[in-house]
């Protein structure tokens, strides 16, 4: 595999993930793609349990503003695990509708497979997240669901 893409929202599934994507494949192209999603309350990293009490309101300019520096710091760490694997990884934040930024960056990207969590925050149990469930059967690549 030349390039692999993991969707990361901050979850131990997503962390998870990523961590199998560098395992499995280290000679690959990381890419790693966090999608900033006002409208869906359970899949940004903002939002989460841990994020405090004091959060700006959803979708505002300092909402996304502060899901853009949770990001950063996302990615600084998933970046410090790849190094440790020395795999280089690129990372990207997009705002939108996860799955389909997701399906969208697959596409654009020509990675040739997804690593994806099989499940975000959602304090539901379910076989499938939403947002997993629209990938894996959307996405015109090979994905890898990660429980």
């Amino acid at each position: 595999m030349d390039r692999v893409l993991v969707p990361v929202d901050g979850s131990p599934l997503s962390r998870r993930a990523f961590e199998i994507a560098l395992e499995e494949h280290p000679e690959a192209e990381l890419l790693a793609l966090h999608v900033i999603d006002p409208t869906e309350p359970g899949y940004s990293v903002v939002g989460h349990e841990d994020a405090g009490q004091h959060e700006p309101p959803r979708g505002s300019s300092e909402w996304e503003e502060r899901a853009h520096e949770l990001a950063e710091e996302l990615f600084a760490e998933l970046s410090a695990l790849a190094g440790e694997a020395g795999v280089e990884l690129t990372a990207e934040t997009v705002v939108g509708r996860a799955d389909r930024k997701i399906v969208d960056h697959a596409v654009e990207s020509g990675v040739d497979a997804i690593f994806l969590g099989s499940h975000g925050r959602s304090p539901e149990v379910h076989l499938l997240g939403s947002v997993t469930e629209a990938v894996a059967f959307r996405a015109p690549v090979r994905v890898c669901l990660v429980r």
